[in-house]
């Protein structure tokens, strides 16, 4: 579900080197600008050696992009869409045991988006790293695929009266490797996928900008394609066929990515790795602490010519004016005596930061507390592919006398209910709202989110109810005929709901606060909190796990779940979903969204900083 989280945008910035003098109110010419393959930022003085840039390669490198999107996506989501059931039924793992698996290796991948963001914006940028984790992706996949076709790779089977034996050292550990490469190959694609798609694109032109917006929504119907053929034709594969041949057919899939992605090498755009974005933060706080003691000019009325304010790069389309939220750090701006080198540089970069580097310092800060209410209500969504599988398991999913539906299948409830939902939203749903309100976007973003934190806790109650109502008619009937699985159909509709405004708003939260540069640190925020989700679930499975059980009953996550009281930790969730949007409430009553001042607008130094100081709040 994580990988839905891709409609977003990414800009290109030159390198500092590329900057002319705070001085100099003109800027070069947008092609000594543009840092990519075939074009080189230089001096004015090198300006004739300066080679034609590459012209992008728009929808003639999308076949081949897409392809490979295409294919990987239906790779690393059909081996995984299934791995409860795996892990229950071939590696004879514990109900809590293999969730708390899933969740800890579904953490690590969605944490290491923002290792494999710094690696491709620091040192060898998006097409080598899309690459080589794809390699480990492919890797990863044959690994898995072994674990279900090598007998000596997985315990043996047994029936289920008998006592099964547990898998050995040497089988999780060839299982946890092949897991361990996945992590590395998801780490290196999700932040680089998407924005090497735009970088095929001129976001200067219209066409470039009509392509980039049609690459979005290429991009995300495949994605619904893709998944909805990994819960129906992979999943049966894998639950009434073979493992083998439904891990097969998606390692099959990865192999032909890296085929069709080298294929198209020539018509690529290849953007040089620019440095990471974490070190400009860290100057600034370095910078704010070595200037601690220094009084700022706005106390005693001196505001000119004291903040370091140098023309932006081309490719940035707003600038970012002076506000006094967190004031503490506009001190990193403050220019003082020996700052300034006499070409107008810094004469470090760890004691004089820009405005636009201190305000985008700023907007990280100001997100941070909205994202972190996100982490709750993901967990929520974290039981769709964990207990909302075993109750599958144990219900009745029969479609007619012979064909019966892979409990993993269930999810596409969520699916349909998105697909349906969002046509719905965006067409007729925020054009009323939008002669209402008077907002461009029918609401705000925040109260998008707050609306899927609100279905969030509704799906968790639904589902308690439900479990509740199956539990006592299976223990008062036992020799009964299970309840149909189309009873989880409330819950994972209403969870498809919260997918819809929760991770949507929060992708387009994300994109708009943060300024365009630092748009893959959103992606991988995103990314971040749906890890810190996973840790969550697992952290809570594990002390109800321990703390529910008792010498005469069993805890309320055991294997029966006949036995045991999944309503009750559903209800536990809708609980904590309930301090969390009171949490969520409280810190967006007090978020103040980004201001911007269009680059149109920016004459002169002076100008914006008059500006500015004057209308920050």
């Amino acid at each position: 579900m994580s990988e839905k989280n891709g409609k977003s945008s990414y800009r290109l910035y030159c390198l500092t080197k590329c900057f002319q003098s705070p001085s100099s109110p003109e800027r070069e010419p947008e092609e000594k600008q543009r840092n990519i393959t075939g074009a080189v930022c230089s001096s004015p003085a090198e300006s004739n050696k300066i080679d034609t840039p590459k012209k992008p390669g728009g929808w003639r490198a999308m076949p081949f992009i897409l392809g490979n999107e295409t294919f990987e996506r239906f790779a690393t989501i059909g081996l995984l869409a299934n791995f409860m059931v795996y892990l229950m039924r071939e590696y004879h793992m514990e109900q809590a045991s293999a969730a708390n698996i899933l969740n800890i290796w579904q953490g690590v991948t969605n944490f290491a988006p923002l290792l494999g963001a710094f690696i491709c914006d620091t040192y060898v940028g998006r097409f080598k790293t899309i690459a080589f984790a794809s390699c480990s992706s492919f890797l990863g996949m044959v690994i898995v695929t072994l674990t279900a076709w090598l007998p000596y790779l997985h315990p043996p089977k047994c029936q289920p009266q008998e006592h099964c034996e547990d898998a050995n050292g040497i089988q999780l550990g060839v299982l946890l490797m092949g897991l361990g490469f996945l992590s590395i190959g998801t780490g290196g694609i999700r932040p680089c996928s998407i924005p090497f798609g735009v970088d095929q694109f001129d976001p200067t032109t219209e066409q470039g900008i009509k392509g980039i917006n049609s690459f979005y929504n290429w991009y995300y119907t495949t994605f619904t394609v893709v998944i909805i053929l990994t819960l129906t034709l992979v999943v049966y594969i894998q639950d009434s066929v073979s493992w083998v041949l439904g891990f097969g057919i998606p390692t099959i899939c990865m192999a032909c990515s890296i085929v069709l992605y080298f294929i198209g090498s020539k018509l690529y755009v290849h953007v040089k790795p620019e440095g990471s974005t974490f070190s400009g933060i860290t100057q600034v706080f370095v910078a704010a602490y070595k200037k601690r003691r220094l009084k700022l000019p706005g106390d005693d009325g001196a505001v000119e010519d004291v903040y370091y304010d140098p023309p932006v790069k081309e490719t940035v389309l707003s600038k970012l004016p002076l506000t006094n939220q967190f004031r503490f750090l506009n001190k990193a701006a403050v220019i003082e005596e020996n700052d300034l080198k006499p070409d107008g540089f810094p004469a470090s970069e760890w004691r004089l930061c820009s405005i636009q580097q201190i305000e985008e310092v700023k907007c990280l800060i100001k997100i941070v507390p909205v994202w972190a209410a996100g982490i709750i209500s993901f967990t929520s969504m974290a039981q769709q592919g964990t207990f909302t599988v075993s109750q599958a398991l144990i219900m009745d999913r029969h479609l007619g006398p012979r064909f019966q539906i892979p409990a993993a299948s269930m999810s596409v409830i969520s699916m349909l209910t998105i697909g349906i939902w969002l046509p719905f939203y965006d067409r007729i749903l925020v054009p009323a709202l939008r002669k209402i309100t008077k907002h461009e976007g029918g609401i705000t973003l925040l109260q998008r989110i707050g609306i899927g934190i609100v279905f969030s806790v509704l799906s968790m109650v639904v589902a308690g109810l439900i479990e509740r109502d199956r539990r006592a008619s299976a223990v008062s009937d036992p020799k009964g005929p299970p309840m149909s699985a189309f009873w989880l159909a409330p819950q994972l509709a209403i969870m498809g709901l919260c997918e819809a405004f929760n991770i949507i708003g929060q992708i387009e939260f994300f994109n708009k606060q943060f300024p365009e540069h630092m748009r893959s640190i959103a992606n991988a925020l995103l990314f971040c909190s749906i890890a810190g989700s996973n840790y969550l679930s697992s952290f809570l499975i594990t002390i109800v796990h321990k703390l529910t059980r008792t010498p005469h009953h069993p805890d309320w996550l055991t294997n029966d779940l006949n036995s045991g009281r999944l309503d009750y930790f559903y209800f536990l969730l809708a609980g904590l979903g309930v301090l969390n949007l009171a949490y969520f409430v409280f810190v967006a009553q007090r978020y103040r969204y980004k201001a911007t001042v269009p680059l149109s607008e920016d004459k002169s130094y002076h100008d914006i900083e008059m500006s500015a100081t004057k209308n920050s709040s």
